[in-house]
């Protein structure tokens, strides 16, 4: 007696660990991610594409990063009487750490 799988049958249910490769694979086409800042001053303020999200040390990490979604994200970190810091990112699905040391902008 031959036993046949139901693997590739037409109608067949594909197996759980199949539909859990296919999502996963699926997420690396397009990964998000989010940054754990550590800055000085820690009050300057962090924006996100242009957007204020809030202050450098309420994304130290601990207990939450920066979440960034699928593509290219411009971050800049301020501070009236510092120069400003500003980088572009691309999330890799993991947690990135970015130290920044804002500069005092007079002398």
């Amino acid at each position: 007696m031959l036993l046949v799988s139901g693997v590739g049958c037409a109608g067949a249910k594909e197996p759980d660990s199949l539909s859990r490769a296919r999502e996963l694979m699926a997420g690396a086409r397009n990964p998000t991610g989010d940054v754990a800042l550590r800055c000085e001053p820690e009050d300057a303020d962090v924006y996100l594409d242009g957007v204020l999200q809030g202050l450098c040390s309420d994304y130290s990490g601990n207990p939450r990063g920066l979440s960034l979604g699928v593509g290219l994200h411009h971050i800049e970190v301020k501070k009236q009487g510092y120069w400003p810091y500003t980088t572009y990112y691309e999330p890799s699905g993991a947690r990135a750490r970015l130290t920044v040391q804002l500069r005092p902008s007079t002398l």
